[in-house]
């Protein structure tokens, strides 16, 4: 099983559609096996479901997350445990014992168009910085 989660200093990143890397954690038999950073160049929201699909990821840990990306995800068979916060490498550990704390309703909502991020941008249950939060 791959599983990605939305990187950045050790910790999720609380934005799927703005990071810049995925951690990936390869597991065979509730094992750890390899992990390695990857680069999105760039990529935004919709392009993230892409490039996780191409590198046949199963699972997908994150902070917070829109709906356009979680249908983009679901499309790509990409399961998606939102509203986690932490240590990366934690939330997979928790995730391969069964234990992960996440919300299954975590969800960014974008007012405006062109999804322009900053004034306007609600993202519930998770802290994303600069944004407004509940």
């Amino acid at each position: 099983m791959k599983i990605a989660v939305t990187f950045e200093n050790g910790n999720i990143f609380q934005h799927f559609g703005h990071t810049e890397q995925f951690k990936i954690y390869t597991s065979e038999n509730g094992k750890l096996v390899s992990m390695e950073v990857v680069g999105t160049n760039g990529s935004g929201h919709g392009a993230l479901a892409g490039l996780l699909k191409t590198l046949n990821v199963d699972v997908l840990i994150c902070g917070g997350i829109g709906g356009g990306a979680k249908n983009a995800l679901a499309q790509a068979g990409i399961q998606i445990y939102g509203g986690v916060k932490g240590n990366a490498d934690a939330a997979v550990a928790a995730f391969i014992a069964g234990s992960l704390n996440y919300n299954p309703d975590t969800e960014c909502n974008h007012h405006g168009e062109g999804h322009h991020h900053g004034e306007g941008h609600s993202c519930h249950s998770h802290n994303c910085g600069e944004h407004n939060c509940h």
